[in-house]
């Protein structure tokens, strides 16, 4: 513990800039932690539904959601959601759980709902990837 003291008293710039990057770096950890979507599983997703009457909005492609979704979920490509949210925000009082291929791109999709007023934003883990892994349900059209 005296060495860390000892190179503090010596190198105080250094251990100065140490410090104020730690402090960034948990400041930005934190920023991104309040402002991104909660992940949630298919356990939770199901909850979320039967519960809370959450909306499952499906970002995927019209072709990808046709060969399977979740059951009741509504298909709002991303690039519609980028063009305006007028249609979903009927919805904004709702859980809003955001679904893609594989749970990375919904985090585009739930920043601009964000932005349009939507609070409770959550997206599936794994995205359609893990809900048919898991051997549940889905519906084709």
């Amino acid at each position: 513990m005296s060495e860390i003291y000892q190179f503090a008293v010596n190198h105080w710039v250094l251990s100065m800039a140490w410090i104020i990057v730690a402090i960034l770096l948990l400041n930005a950890q934190i920023r991104h932690l309040s402002h991104g979507p909660q992940s949630v599983t298919s356990q939770m997703l199901t909850n979320l539904v039967n519960r809370e009457n959450a909306v499952v909005i499906d970002i995927r492609g019209q072709a990808d959601f046709n060969k399977g979704h979740i059951h009741g979920a509504i298909n709002v490509p991303l690039s519609q959601i980028k063009n305006g949210t007028k249609d979903l925000e009927k919805h904004f009082d709702k859980p809003i759980i955001m679904v893609c291929n594989n749970g990375i791109q919904v985090n585009g999709g739930c920043e601009i709902l964000r932005k349009s007023g939507a609070e409770k934003l959550y997206k599936l883990v794994g995205g359609m990837s893990s809900w048919t892994g898991e051997n549940l349900p889905v519906v084709k059209s």
